[in-house]
């Protein structure tokens, strides 16, 4: 088993429309105004930028991401990252009933040193720390899309 290979999975079950919650997920930039776990996003260009994490254990993960995928009409946005961390992600963007699913996939190597040496005892940690940062960007985007 590779300990610094993860795959996570979120569902977000909101009661928005499914084109209020792709327009929020699609900005990027404004993540840190409604998720505390984002630190900054910092756009290099229209498809790029360095986004910096910190959930509740006390390090910072930087990378940088790139667009490789924007499909409204599919309800996906799609990244790969490199950095810290090393994969790619995605958001799939659905109707559920009168709400939307948003639905986040990650499969990731960690990159970070000081993560690699800690990898086995870590793990159940930083699985935990993951979940609790997604537990809280739904919140973040529920506030956010009720102000809109």
């Amino acid at each position: 088993m590779d300990w610094t290979h993860y795959r996570f999975l979120s569902r977000w079950p909101l009661p928005f429309g499914t084109t209020a919650v792709f327009r929020a997920l699609e900005r990027v930039e404004d993540y840190p105004d409604w998720w505390p776990q984002v630190r900054s996003v910092t756009r290099l260009n229209d498809t790029t930028g360095v986004i910096t994490i910190r959930s509740v254990l006390p390090y910072d993960m930087t990378f940088t991401a790139r667009e490789t995928r924007r499909d409204p009409e599919a309800g996906v946005l799609e990244i790969e990252m490199s950095g810290d961390i090393k994969g790619w992600a995605r958001w799939t963007v659905t109707a559920d009933g009168a709400g939307t699913l948003a639905r986040y996939e990650q499969v990731v190597d960690v990159e970070k040193p000081l993560l690699r040496r800690l990898a086995v005892p870590g793990w159940p940690f930083f699985r935990l720390n993951h979940r609790l940062m997604m537990r809280s960007g739904r919140r973040g985007l529920l506030g956010h899309l009720q102000a809109v």
